[in-house]
């Protein structure tokens, strides 16, 4: 099973036989197993899959904070996987904005300047980043708290100003880490709504989450991923609603008894 048929025009994220695998004792753990997907520009997927699965490493694999063992990722036609680690870190700054679980934000620097620190690695200062970091945050509207110290911010606000950092360097693509699994439940709504907020702007976003109701709502796509691979994929109302495969009909499960 192909798990992403090719689109008319060439794929934002061409991913072909992708693997990694980690010792562990005496052991080698292979994560992902020559995997492949292809991603079209406008996109909005949700991946799904039990802890394990390989998620996790499918996003740093294809932001090129990890490096495969095999196969290749392309970008807009720009090969990652064969990127030095400096030349990935450059591509990383300039086309994805990544928001991880815990947030990654520095307590030693207010609200705008943590969302400010990524322009300023890509060489944006003074006014020019000024006014994209407070553009950003305006979009996740936390405009008024800028000049906040981080820590008097609620997990919720502390989340969506790491959206905020991650959308002001106008990545070509917004990637997710489970961004909901670290806050409290009623913290939960607000960053999901300004997550469906940047869905209706047509951003491609990669989502792992297990916030099913939100990937039917806002994904264009789904795949579940179990053992390394993408063992299902489709629209997420009918992967939802009828898993095809064991492994998804017990995970999904799961989900619905947690």
């Amino acid at each position: 099973m192909q798990p992403f048929s090719w689109q008319a025009e060439p794929p934002l994220l061409d991913i072909r036989q992708l693997s990694r695998s980690f010792r562990e004792g005496g052991r080698v753990h292979r994560v992902l197993d020559r995997l492949d997907a292809r991603i079209a520009s406008g996109e909005r997927v949700a991946i799904m899959g039990r802890s394990g699965s390989g998620k996790s490493t499918l996003l740093n694999l294809i932001s090129g904070i990890d490096r495969a063992d095999h196969g290749a990722v392309h970008i807009d036609g720009v090969e990652v996987t064969a990127l030095g680690e400096p030349a990935r870190t450059l591509h990383r700054r300039a086309h994805i904005g990544f928001v991880y679980q815990f947030f990654n934000l520095i307590p030693t620097l207010d609200v705008v300047e943590n969302v400010r620190l990524v322009l300023d690695l890509n060489g944006v200062r003074g006014a020019a980043a000024r006014a994209r970091s407070l553009a950003a945050l305006t979009a996740v509207g936390l405009a008024e708290r800028s000049h906040s110290a981080v820590e008097d911010l609620s997990g919720g606000e502390q989340q969506r100003v790491a959206i905020a950092r991650a959308l002001a360097a106008n990545p070509h693509m917004l990637m997710f880490d489970e961004p909901t699994s670290a806050l409290d439940p009623e913290t939960v709504g607000e960053v999901l709504s300004t997550m469906r907020d940047l869905a209706r702007e047509g951003r491609t976003m990669l989502v792992v989450t297990h916030e099913m109701r939100f990937a039917a709502e806002v994904g264009t796509r789904m795949i579940f991923m179990d053992q390394g691979k993408i063992v299902e994929e489709g629209k997420p109302r009918d992967l939802l609603a009828r898993p095809q495969t064991e492994r998804a009909q017990r995970f999904l499960q799961t989900i619905h008894a947690g």
